[in-house]
């Protein structure tokens, strides 16, 4: 058992190692303790709250995380995230429309996550390799969302059908299968309040399957994400953040370093695209709008945008605001949220609550203990 055991901590020891670093917030014991407890919360919530929207919300935190990747890690300020989100979103629609069976839908999924990617890496390449820099890369990002947005918007015509799946413009795509993993005969479809529970205290307590399945893909994703930019691909891409010819004097490939950024977050988006059109059974072209694209900048720079978990927090404390306050007043609001946190927090949120507790956590060394021997002083005879 002790052999077990030791074998235990060693494994436990080099995942913290692998998890743990410069670039990420939280590298203590107290720091995971707490991620557990909130993960656990997490778990437990939709047996004293329901889902929800908290569902959705853990969907958009995909997207969050996206833009913190390139954004606050490769130095890349894009508001084409909700490009390479719809085109996931778009993939999986047309493609589980048209292959309604478990293993179609599951490979929907597939098509989608690497639509966003594939979509990131064409746009990605001709930009980076095409000497575009700074604010022209933002420019390029932002005129791409606003062309997919006026593309899809005309797609209404029955010209605009791919297979059985029909793109329906303004009108959106419905009709969209319930998300459903694995094949047939060996699969489960992820239906709302497909699981009632009776618990003593609480009593009929209706499940949602997807909720669990968001927050799985979320947890999984930030704990990836944690590796990444904790590895030494990680650290590149913060020093391509920092000074891009200095770090290409020392022989580091910027652009592919900046590529493999971009393609990445793409990837995830796209995985955050699908996850929406499959608990919404729709999507349309609004996910393209300029509005929507500028959420996810709102997020980060809220949450932090070089810190994973910011863009986790901002992402649904945000959101949670913007549903709860429908209309102009929230647009209100999210505008001088954004603005107040730039110039009074330009490094966000979460990383600012952090080094206020670093910075006010108690030296162990300066702590009297009451077990502590008291010094013993040398007498020396006269």
């Amino acid at each position: 058992m002790a052999v077990d055991a030791g074998s235990g901590a060693v494994i436990l020891a080099r995942i913290r190692r692998r998890l743990e670093g410069p670039n990420t917030i939280g590298n203590s014991t107290g720091f995971w303790i707490g991620f557990l407890l909130v993960v656990l919360a997490l778990v437990g919530y939709p047996f004293v709250g329901g889902g929800g929207q908290l569902s959705l919300f853990l969907v958009l935190a995909l997207l969050g995380l996206s833009l913190s990747l390139v954004w606050g890690y490769a130095g890349v300020l894009s508001f084409g995230q909700v490009v390479f989100f719809g085109i996931g979103g778009y993939a999986f629609g047309v493609v589980s429309i048209n292959f309604a069976s478990p293993q179609g839908i599951t490979a929907a999924l597939v098509v989608g996550v690497v639509g966003g990617a594939l979509g990131a890496a064409l746009l990605g390449y001709f930009m980076f390799y095409g000497g575009v820099r700074d604010v022209y890369v933002t420019i390029i990002t932002l005129v791409s969302t606003m062309v997919l947005h006026t593309f899809m918007a005309q797609t209404a015509g029955s010209e605009w059908t791919i297979g059985e799946a029909a793109l329906g413009g303004f009108n959106g795509m419905p009709q969209i299968p319930l998300l459903a993993l694995g094949v047939e005969g060996a699969s489960y479809q992820f239906v709302y309040n497909e699981i009632e529970l009776t618990l003593p205290v609480v009593g009929a307590v209706e499940i949602d399957p997807f909720y669990y399945l968001a927050l799985a893909m979320l947890v999984a994703s930030y704990l990836g994400l944690r590796m990444l930019v904790n590895s030494d691909f990680g650290r590149v891409m913060v020093a391509v953040r920092e000074d891009e010819d200095r770090t290409r004097m020392f022989g580091y490939h910027v652009e592919r370093t900046k590529l493999l950024a971009f393609t990445l977050g793409g990837a995830l988006a796209g995985l955050s695209g699908v996850l929406y059109a499959a608990r919404n059974v729709f999507i349309d072209p609004t996910v393209f709008s300029l509005l929507f694209a500028t959420l996810p900048v709102i997020w980060v720079s809220v949450g932090g945008r070089k810190s994973l978990l910011g863009a986790i927090v901002a992402t649904i404390a945000v959101e949670y605001v913007r549903v709860s306050m429908q209309g102009e007043l929230a647009l209100v609001i999210l505008g001088g949220l954004l603005v107040g946190t730039i110039l009074a927090l330009p490094g966000g949120i979460v990383p600012w609550i952090h080094e206020t507790f670093v910075r006010n956590r108690p030296d162990p060394t300066d702590i009297e203990t009451p077990d502590a021997p008291e010094t013993a002083t040398e007498v020396t005879d006269p």
